[in-house]
Parts: structure tokens; C-alpha cells; sequence
């Protein structure tokens, strides 16, 4: 970008810069630390100029927004053609309730709707099962069956919102069921909008809500990435997850870096299978978190989509424009909220859904103020949204693309994340690959590492986080945080068994055993799974078959 004697003539200012104006600063005013760094222990320089990116090639490195390498962004226009989607994600106790919460949403202006599940949902059992109980309704809503999912999208079509659903090893069901709700409205596979998580492996790696071992659960996603490329063209077939691995304690570069290293796993996986690479390529999406360090961030998202294009078209010999394009959608951090002075969040959340913005998301969600103490009341979910909303209509950084390019610092830092995060996928490869590095126990450990060093910088007072150990102050009970009520449970358990004394059993339990016999002769099971879900099978009864099928995983000690 500059020629050898500019550069040559930038270090000798510098130089004399350095000894006759910032020395003498220093002496009076020492600074407060002897080294800077960001969250990813990359060392921040006092001032960046010119020689910091002298190795940067504006057409190979930056290009234009919508065209190769997309550093800029993947649309041609960006936020000025279209704002990114206001996702927020919601749901709690019974369907009833969660689509109360949703028609109130998207009466505030939210433009899409993200489900949370409760956690015996994620984990495949119904609320009556006895490994429920105390969790129906808690984190999220409770799906039991077809009948649930008809209650919570009632009311709202299908063909005009987009839906995202928070959901991994029994993905295959509940997007069975989403389907068969929209037939109920009439409204063709081929029109449906959203997104499916879908992502295995960050559950062996960071959350947990797994069930199969990692053969059948890859099988299982293949089968949607099939399944959705010829039947639900314009469905996002995976979220492949960041986000989850950055609130186990990884840092911004191990985020991106362990990342893409599952979206490689997962586009092996579908090779394997026998599908091409262009058919279902296109429809891959990512999720990641949005921290506090606002520039780190930023780039962070612009190293991402280079390295990701890069892969796609090195690695996979991708063709089509749009497999290599890295869409993603961003959570604000729920790590970073205190449940001391939780009015602070509304700042925070601010800072990281800017960060989101200026690194060019397609979708967003902003976590309220008050969840570290319980799930978001309506007001605090409220002013989540208006965040959103005053950033994309009053604070100007929607007008121009990706408008920290050029910023010596941000280029700078974009290419010290991509160089770092490349280190640690080629370490993955040579473990074998992901599955491999995480039976191994290499990302977990390097995570738990990671978070061990953040938790240790906060008790020595290195790191300084606003009311928790400096600026603390005296504070009074919450009173107006949203409990859910012990009822729920019994209420969806009766829901349940009326369910299955009103549906015709024998129906039922033939779409059963043609999905058992479908997954032991290798078919795509996703017919058979919705054949079964449309007879209202439950989600239990259908994910026990795949557990007799499959088996259950059981994670290994990680020393």
C-alpha cells in the first residue's frame, strides 16, 4: 500500500516521535500497564501506522463487500440495502406462553423469531420423563410434540418470518415438526426461511446437550443438509457455533479458530456422504458471540469470513460465489453480564451489538439486562430490542460498509487473528481433524486453559470488570425478575397424556418401527422422522428409537 521510501520515511517520524515527545510523556505520566493486550493475548502497540499492514494487498486481502475474499462483508450493499435481522431469542415454561412472547416480539419490531428450548427438549426426552423433572418450561419452552409446536407458532405465518431454532441432537425432530406445522398453514417446504443450529460437536466440546456418539449425530445432520438442498431450499441447514465455545471460556481467536475447524468437519462429512460440495455449501451459517473488547471483535468477524472463503475455495474447491461466503448470526456475550448493577449490561450489550454491526452480521440477538439473575422480563427484553433498533436508525454506522477498513490497527489486527486461528486448525488437522482433536481432548483442554487465565487476571484485579471488583456498591434485592411457575411441569404433563390417548397409537407406533428400520439400513431418516412426528409421536418416543439404534455418548474425562 505504500512504497519502500514512504515506509522507511513513516519509521524515522515514528522514531523521532517516540523519543522526543512520548518519552518524556511517559516520565511524567507513566502509563498502566508495561504490556497491552487484547482477550486473545495479542499485544496491542502504542500507535499503528502504515508499517503495520505494509504487507497488506488491498485487492487479495480486502476486496470489495459481496465479491471474494469478503473481509468486507458478504452483500454487495450491506446494511444500506437491508438491515440485519432483529433475531431475538425467546421462549420459556409451556408453548402457550412462548407465543405470547413472540406476537409481543415481533409487535415491537423484531424481524425474525429465535426459539429456546427447555433443556429436557435439547436433550430428547418428553416432561413427563423422569429425568425432566424440575426442568419443563425453565430455560426454555417445552416441545413434547407436533400439538406444542402448532400452539407456538399459532398465529404467526410461517412464509413471511424467519425462524431459528436453538437446537443439536434432536435437530432433525423439531425442524420435522416445524415443517409439518407450516403444511398445517399451508405454506410449502420450499417457502420456509430460517435456520436449524444443528451443530454436534461444540456440544461435545462446550455445552453438553448431546446424545448420540458422534457417528450417528453426524449421519443425522448429513441427512438435513440432503434433505433441506432438495425439499427446504432456502432453510440455513446448520448454525455452526461459536458462540458456545466463547462462553466456555475460549478467547476471540480460539472462537473463530475452533469454529471453523467444526464447519470443516461438518463439509468432510457431507463430501463423504456423497454430496457436492455446491449443493449444500450455500446454506451453512455460523453464530458467534460479541464480547466487550469492541475493535478485537470487529475484526474477529472480518478474519473469519477470509479465512472461511479461503477454505472453501482452497480446501473444497467450492465454485459457487455463495458457498464461500461466511453468514453469520451474533449473540451479545451472556458471560460478560454481571448480576451486580445489572442496568451496567444495557451498556455492555451496547458495545458488543456495535461490534456486531461494524463487523457485518446478518442477524443479531441482544441479551437484556437482567439475565444473570433469571430469564428476561418483558420491559428488559424491550430495551434489548431498541438497542437494535437506535443503532440501525440513529447512530450512523449503518450508512457505509465496513467502516473501519483501512484502520491500521483493524487491518493489523484482522491479520494477526486470521495467522492465529490458521495455526490452530492446521494443529487440529494434524490431530486428525476435529472429532479426533475432541476425543483427544486438545480443544477442551486448551479452552479450559483460556478460562482459567481470564478468571485468574479478574481476582488479581489485572482485568477490571465494573461491580464485581472495582466500583462495587451496595445493592438492594431484585424483586422483578420472571420466575416460571412449578405448575408448568404439571401442566404440560397433562397436555401430554391427552395427547396420547387422543392420536390413533397404532398409527404411531408403525411410523416407529419404520424409523428403526430406516436407521439400520443407512436411509435418510428425515422422511421417517416426519412421517412420525405428523402421527404426533412424541419427541421422546422418537429420539428413544434412535437410542436403541445408536446408543448414547458418554463424554471422557478430560485430565
Amino acid at each position: 500500500m505504500f512504497d519502500d521510501e514512504k515506509l522507511k520515511n513513516i519509521r524515522s517520524s515514528k522514531e523521532k516521535w517516540q523519543k522526543e515527545v512520548v518519552d518524556k510523556a511517559i516520565k511524567r505520566f507513566p502509563e498502566r500497564k508495561e504490556k497491552f493486550s487484547t482477550t486473545s493475548e495479542i499485544e496491542v502497540e502504542r500507535l499503528y501506522t502504515p508499517e503495520n499492514i505494509e504487507d497488506l494487498d488491498y485487492e487479495k486481502d480486502l476486496g470489495y463487500p459481496g465479491e471474494y475474499p469478503y473481509t468486507r462483508g458478504v452483500q454487495p450493499t450491506m446494511y444500506r440495502g437491508r438491515l440485519w435481522t432483529m433475531r431475538q431469542y425467546a421462549g420459556f415454561a409451556t408453548a402457550e406462553e412462548s407465543n405470547k412472547r413472540y406476537k409481543y416480539l415481533l409487535e415491537q419490531g423484531q424481524t425474525g423469531l429465535s426459539v429456546a428450548f427447555d433443556l429436557p427438549t435439547q436433550i430428547g426426552y418428553d416432561s413427563d420423563h423422569s429425568l425432566s423433572a424440575g426442568e419443563v418450561g425453565k430455560v426454555g419452552v417445552a416441545i413434547d410434540s407436533l400439538k406444542d409446536m402448532e400452539i407456538l407458532f399459532d398465529g404467526i405465518p410461517l412464509d413471511k418470518v424467519s425462524t431459528s431454532m436453538t437446537i443439536n441432537a434432536p435437530a432433525s425432530v423439531l425442524l420435522a415438526m416445524y415443517i409439518a406445522v407450516a403444511e398445517k398453514q399451508g405454506v410449502s417446504q420450499d417457502k420456509l426461511r430460517g435456520t436449524i443450529q444443528n451443530d454436534i460437536l461444540k456440544e461435545y466440546i462446550a455445552r453438553g446437550t448431546y446424545i448420540f456418539p458422534p457417528e450417528p449425530s453426524m449421519r443425522l445432520i448429513t441427512d438435513i443438509f440432503e434433505y433441506c438442498s432438495k425439499k427446504v431450499p432456502k432453510w440455513n441447514t446448520i448454525s455452526i457455533s461459536g458462540y458456545h465455545i466463547r462462553e466456555a471460556g475460549a478467547n476471540a481467536v480460539q472462537e473463530i479458530a475452533f469454529t471453523l475447524a467444526d464447519g470443516i468437519a461438518y463439509v468432510e462429512a457431507a463430501i463423504e456422504a456423497g454430496l457436492d460440495v455446491d449443493d449444500f455449501a450455500p446454506r451453512l451459517s455460523f453464530f458467534f458471540n460479541a464480547h466487550n473488547n469492541l475493535l478485537e471483535e470487529v475484526a474477529k468477524y472480518r478474519a473469519a469470513r477470509r479465512l472461511w472463503a479461503n477454505i472453501m475455495k482452497k480446501r473444497f474447491n467450492a465454485k459457487k460465489e455463495k458457498s464461500m461466503r461466511l453468514k453469520f448470526h451474533t449473540q451479545t456475550a451472556g458471560s460478560t453480564l454481571t448480576a451486580q448493577q445489572p442496568d451496567n449490561n444495557i451498556v455492555r450489550v451496547t458495545i458488543q451489538a456495535l461490534a456486531a454491526v461494524l463487523g457485518g452480521t446478518q442477524s443479531l440477538h441482544t441479551n437484556s439486562r437482567d439475565e444473570a439473575l433469571a430469564l428476561p422480563s418483558e420491559e428488559s427484553v424491550r430495551i434489548a430490542l431498541r438497542t437494535q433498533q437506535i443503532l440501525a436508525y440513529e447512530s450512523g454506522v449503518t450508512e457505509t460498509i465496513d467502516p473501519l477498513a483501512g484502520s491500521y490497527y483493524i487491518e493489523s489486527l484482522t491479520n494477526e487473528i486470521e495467522k492465529k486461528a490458521m495455526k490452530y486448525i492446521e494443529k487440529i488437522d494434524e490431530l486428525g481433524g476435529t472429532p479426533k482433536a475432541i476425543e483427544k481432548g486438545y480443544i477442551q483442554k486448551e479452552i479450559q486453559n483460556s478460562a482459567y487465565k481470564y478468571q485468574m487476571e479478574i481476582e488479581s484485579n489485572d482485568r477490571i470488570v465494573v461491580g464485581i471488583n472495582k466500583f462495587q456498591t451496595d445493592e438492594k434485592h431484585h424483586e422483578d425478575i420472571l420466575k416460571v411457575d412449578p405448575e408448568v411441569e404439571r401442566l404440560q404433563k397433562e397436555k401430554l397424556s391427552k395427547l396420547k390417548s387422543e392420536r390413533d397409537s397404532e398409527k404411531v407406533q408403525n411410523t416407529l418401527k419404520e424409523l428403526k428400520k430406516a436407521a439400520n439400513e443407512d436411509k435418510n431418516l428425515m422422511p421417517y422422522i416426519l412421517s412420525a412426528v405428523k402421527e404426533y409421536a412424541t419427541l421422546g418416543e422418537i429420539c428413544d428409537v434412535l437410542r436403541e439404534e445408536f446408543g448414547e455418548y458418554e463424554q471422557s474425562v478430560i485430565l
